[in-house]
């Protein structure tokens, strides 16, 4: 597809707030469908959430229970659910975090409902699809 320079460098700004939104709406539907996960098992107890950290060494996202076994967090979440909520927490937070600490059973109500807030404010209607094929928003990229 050939496009004009100016015609997309004039669609920048627009393109961004649609990436921005787009980001904004997985990011809600991870956290749903994870807090679904979390209701189905009956799930509860105080967590830590940890980002990958960059740097001199590369510390991948954790997920670690602080009340509770850590070996019921492994058996539900993998590594990639853990850093894809990473991900979506930051967006709730709409920055950087160094750790998050929450009952596991308010995932839904601490980081969704926000992101829900700011879908709404934007206009973004929620239609609930079944399922989303799509890389985790990041923003690193």
């Amino acid at each position: 597809m050939l496009m004009n320079i100016s015609k997309l460098l004039s669609s920048r700004k627009a393109l961004l707030r649609q990436a921005h939104l787009a980001n904004l709406a997985f990011s809600y539907f991870t956290i749903r469908r994870l807090a679904e996960r979390v209701t189905n098992a009956r799930l509860q107890g105080r967590v830590r959430l940890k980002p990958t950290i960059t740097g001199e060494e590369i510390s991948p996202a954790s997920l670690t229970a602080i009340d509770g076994s850590q070996s019921v967090i492994e058996e539900h979440f993998s590594d990639e659910d853990i850093l894809q909520l990473a991900d979506a927490v930051e967006f709730a937070f709409e920055g950087p975090f160094l750790e998050a600490e929450f009952p596991l059973q308010e995932l839904a109500e601490k980081f969704a409902t926000p992101l829900r807030r700011a879908l709404d404010r934007a206009g973004v209607t929620l239609d609930e699809p079944e399922m989303i094929e799509n890389d985790a928003p990041r923003h690193d990229e």
